[in-house]
């Protein structure tokens, strides 16, 4: 991973979503389900799920970063796992914020493949190296992107007391 940083803010965020939501309708894929891969994936399908009115929204926890330019061997979905019979016979458009080295989406677009009657993804960014070719991207880069999301520190750390009044726990 070089040095440069593309940075995304929460505007141009959502100017993003809608033009990746654009794509979408002008292709005239209609998902029934959006799945949603969190935790980045969370804000891309919600998005998406407004712009193409999809009510259904499924969520799966993916592990598989674990710091800047860090990851475990293989990604990880965390309990609990959508149950895929929920999924039989539906168009799936799989929403993430980014295609990386694309490990994720592929054990995502795996799990969902026996199952669905067609899957497609949607990322804001994809990587040149991505394992996966995303249908839909609104823009392609090999920067590491800073999202408006994950640039500050966790207020707390998941386990820890929050800081503050300690008498309200």
């Amino acid at each position: 991973m070089g040095t440069a940083r593309e940075n995304l803010g929460y505007e141009q965020f959502g100017n993003a979503v809608r033009e990746l939501a654009q794509t979408i309708a002008d292709d005239g894929y209609v998902p029934d389900i959006i799945l949603s891969v969190a935790r980045g994936g969370v804000f891309v399908a919600g998005g998406l799920a407004y712009a193409l009115d999809c009510k259904n929204i499924h969520l799966v926890n993916v592990e598989f970063y674990t710091g800047v330019g860090t990851t475990l061997d293989m990604p990880v979905m965390l309990a609990p796992v959508p149950d895929v019979v929920d999924f039989s016979d539906k168009k799936v458009l799989i929403a993430d914020d980014v295609a990386d080295t694309g490990k994720t989406l592929k054990l995502v677009r795996d799990f969902c493949l026996d199952t669905v009657a067609e899957v497609r993804s949607a990322v804001v960014y994809e990587k040149s190296h991505s394992l996966v070719k995303c249908e839909y991207v609104w823009k392609r880069t090999d920067d590491w992107i800073n999202f408006p999301w994950s640039v500050l520190p966790p207020i707390h750390k998941s386990g820890e007391a929050p800081k503050g009044n300690k008498e309200a726990l």
